[in-house]
């Protein structure tokens, strides 16, 4: 496909992700309060969207707990600006195993639930989007391994679909975009589905244009796509995203440095993104024409 620059691109912010990073800055939000007020500081500094995980707030860690959700949804809807929010759904199907010569019993760390579980606190909350990852793979860790079966990512899709919830698509591999595509055949997803390509996450698609071209010629014209890269190359997809159609991610999920020895906040990785597709004769788009453009339903009025 020839490249089409996107002219109108949407800014989601990751605000704090389920990774090990709650000890390596300051600035990761734990508890429901800090990842809401990070969230609504993003919202303010121009991103549409924004995607949250939870944390136990004692100790950083990555959670599953209803309530956790609950305050963060409510506190972001409360708060006096606008943002459409974005829940992750991709917690409860983490195997480790036991080791290369003894792989069971699982080790700790392995949280395995059913598809049911999984989205329960979506159906709890009913965010606009909450997200997808439609794949297995091996996932950084040398005994870890990210597991969403053909059969719960069906149970789940038409799950998120029946609750008017519009999935957001993780794909780290083409296969991911192949199985989506079959979602969306299946009727089991909406035709203008909504998809994130997730570059450089080991042991995914690695961030490389090629690679990342290949990922883009995967995704149908009529679906909407995002796209993210780690660490250092967080800001340089911020624009090659751009020049190739889609809209952007940034946030400490995914990135926790603003400079070199330099630690953002998220609201900071939003507004350099917003400058980069701003200088590149782009328009940052707001959540309104985001629901527009990807017909979702706002779930609960703004405070006043």
């Amino acid at each position: 496909m020839p490249l089409e620059m996107n002219r109108e691109v949407f800014i989601t912010c990751a605000v704090t992700g389920s990774g090990g990073t709650q000890d390596r800055s300051p600035h990761v939000p734990r508890s429901p309060q800090q990842i809401a007020d990070s969230a609504i500081a993003a919202a303010k500094a121009g991103a549409a969207v924004v995607h949250c995980h939870v944390r136990d707030p004692e100790t950083g860690a990555p959670s599953r707990r209803l309530d956790l959700y609950r305050e963060v949804t409510d506190r972001i809807r409360d708060a006096d600006v606008d943002v459409v929010l974005n829940l992750t759904a991709g917690m409860g199907g983490d195997i480790v195993f036991g080791g290369v010569e003894s792989p069971f019993p699982v080790a700790e760390g392995t949280d395995m639930i059913g598809a049911s579980e999984r989205v329960a606190h979506i159906a709890e909350c009913l965010p606009e989007i909450c997200t997808l990852d439609c794949g297995t793979m091996n996932f950084a860790e040398a005994d870890y391994v990210m597991t969403n079966t053909p059969g719960a990512l069906r149970a789940m899709g038409q799950m998120m679909t029946d609750m008017g919830v519009k999935p957001e698509i993780e794909a780290f591999d083409t296969g991911h975009l192949w199985f989506a595509k079959q979602l969306v055949k299946e009727g089991i997803l909406e035709p203008n589905a909504l998809v994130q390509l997730c570059m450089g996450v080991p042991w995914g698609a690695p961030d490389d244009l090629n690679t990342f071209m290949a990922m883009v010629n995967n995704v149908p014209d009529d679906w909407t796509f995002s796209a993210f890269s780690l660490g250092r190359n967080q800001m340089a997809y911020v624009a090659a995203t751009v020049l190739a159609g889609g809209n952007v991610r940034v946030g400490l999920e995914d990135n926790l440095w603003l400079d070199k020895g330099v630690l953002a906040e998220n609201w900071q990785l939003v507004e350099r993104a917003g400058t980069i597709i701003e200088n590149m004769g782009a328009k940052v788009i707001g959540p309104a024409e985001v629901r527009k453009k990807l017909g979702l339903t706002k779930r609960a009025p703004v405070a006043k």
